[in-house]
């Protein structure tokens, strides 16, 4: 159904209410992007003026060239937090495909009582389990490396993955596998040539949720795991930094944009694959 069908089929009263819900929604979840870029424009004078402005008198990008400049190693901080979250998200994707094309595909006993600890482990905070999680990586010899890092992250995203890509894949008709079985192929040819074509978008919004989880929980494990500057990633490089002396808020949301804007623009290209793939390969050639 095309998209003016789709309007077509709402009266007016409620496409205005359906905006109007969608433009609240909005307004709470843009406004704090909103006011903190702003706050990265003002000089630290206004910042804590009466009565006070929203919108900066003067702006100007000076928070920005002060933060790089000051903050030391805040390039090299990126690129711990992209290169983190990055191997967190291959190696989620590695385990997760063949995981989520067994539980999709296949019945097995206890594959539902598997699916439920799966489900259980997002329950645990990071936070309940850092005294085992430090034993655990002390005893693997990777504390003050990015491994003590990765490990954890791959651990606490492969059930989200598992259930979103299971789910996703069940959709797929299995006449696919079976018309690929009849022409010889194997499991494994069948999974590579036919199943992950199909559940590309599936595959994406796994990545794209993966990346920003690992972005996101960067700073617990960072601080807990590791005390070397040279494998900080930017949450945990930032309050080292800002957390020692008086807080230029300016400065700090500076550093904040400047560390997000990246992860944006990794996601904005990735969503573009999120309608493609629908039906590639679910066409026999």
């Amino acid at each position: 159904m095309s998209q003016p069908a789709m309007i077509n089929r709402y009266k007016w009263y409620e496409l205005i209410g359906i905006y109007a819900g969608i433009l609240l929604f909005l307004t709470f979840v843009l406004a704090p992007f909103i006011e903190g870029f702003l706050v990265s424009l003002k000089p630290l004078s206004q910042l804590f003026s009466s009565p006070y402005r929203f919108i900066p008198e003067h702006g100007s990008f000076d928070a920005y060239r002060t933060m790089w400049t000051s903050v030391p190693g805040f390039g090299w901080y990126i690129f711990n937090s992209f290169l983190i979250s990055g191997s967190i998200t291959i190696i989620v994707l590695i385990l997760v495909v063949p995981a989520a094309y067994a539980f999709a595909r296949f019945e097995f006993r206890g594959a539902g009582l598997l699916l439920g600890a799966f489900l259980a482990v997002k329950m645990f905070s990071g936070a309940v389990l850092l005294i085992p999680l430090f034993r655990l990586m002390r005893s693997f010899g990777v504390l003050n490396t990015y491994f003590a890092m990765i490990i954890p992250g791959v651990a606490f995203i492969i059930p989200t993955g598992i259930w979103l890509l299971h789910t996703y894949i069940r959709r797929i008709p299995r006449e696919l596998d079976e018309a690929a079985y009849v022409d010889g192929a194997s499991q494994l040819y069948t999974l590579r040539r036919v199943i992950l074509p199909i559940a590309m978008p599936g595959i994406t919004v796994v990545a794209i949720s993966s990346f920003i989880e690992a972005y996101a929980q960067q700073f617990i494990y960072a601080l807990t795991f590791n005390s070397k500057t040279e494998y900080m990633p930017l949450p945990v490089g930032l309050f080292a930094y800002f957390g020692r002396q008086e807080v230029v808020w300016n400065e700090l949301m500076a550093a904040s944009f400047v560390g997000i804007a990246p992860a944006l623009v990794v996601i904005f290209f990735l969503q573009r694959y999120l309608v493609s793939g629908l039906t590639a390969g679910a066409v026999k050639q």
